[in-house]
């Protein structure tokens, strides 16, 4: 792990109970730091992990990195307060969005696992920049592999057994996405944001039967998925 300090940052006024996983969204690695870094763009995370495996440690994790912006999960507000930023280097949706490499998967799991250890984070409260803002945000995106988290219980899984469809209405879905966690004032984007993370091979923001029962099954004590 290679120091590359970061002045953006200020005081936590939450414990850390979350961990957002985001892509860097910009030509390369460099550039990424680069404004991760600089003073004059107010931004900055936890970790940056390179396309080869290299981890970067940017703020201290006592610190208060500015990473998530205005966000919510599960009633939190301040998500920077409560949770530690990881950047994964990839080019994202607007710079030619790709599969993240078998070496920065094989990299972040155990710093995603090291954190979430050490600060006993629920499966529920790792999630994507998506989930937090989806109004936003589209990362770290529909490829990024959250069944090798899930396998190792480093995310929630998505639900494959017994899946029934309680054939809500979408008013009723969206209370249960509410309750799950997400902002759902806007509910196509809150519906997508869902797909994205839970169903990624159909983003169309539709509640259809498989959403809803996705979702059942993840209110459930333990969703039943493949891991």
């Amino acid at each position: 792990m290679i120091d590359t300090p970061s002045p953006n940052f200020d005081v936590r006024t939450l414990p850390v109970t979350m961990i957002v996983l985001h892509y860097t969204g910009m030509q390369d690695a460099a550039e990424a730091i680069h404004r991760l870094t600089d003073p004059e763009a107010k931004v900055s995370s936890h970790y940056l992990v390179a396309e080869d495996g290299q981890v970067m440690h940017l703020v201290d994790e006592a610190n208060r990195a500015w990473h998530a912006g205005r966000s919510r999960w599960r009633e939190i507000d301040d998500v920077n307060s409560a949770s530690v930023g990881i950047e994964i280097v990839n080019p994202g949706h607007e710079f030619g969005y790709r599969p993240f490499p078998e070496a920065q998967i094989e990299a972040l799991i155990p710093l995603v696992a090291d954190i979430k250890d050490r600060h006993a984070i629920t499966r529920g409260n790792i999630v994507g920049h998506s989930d937090i803002a989806p109004t936003r945000k589209q990362d770290p995106g529909e490829l990024f592999p959250w069944n090798r988290l899930a396998k190792l219980r480093l995310a929630l899984p998505r639900p494959t057994k017994n899946l029934i469809d309680p054939n809500w209405t979408d008013s009723g879905f969206l209370l249960a996405l509410e309750r799950f966690g997400y902002d759902v004032s806007d509910p196509f984007a809150a519906t997508v944001a869902f797909q994205r993370r839970f169903r990624p091979e159909l983003l169309d923001g539709t509640i259809d039967g498989e959403c809803r029962a996705i979702l059942l099954a993840l209110l459930l004590p333990k969703p039943q998925g493949d891991e």
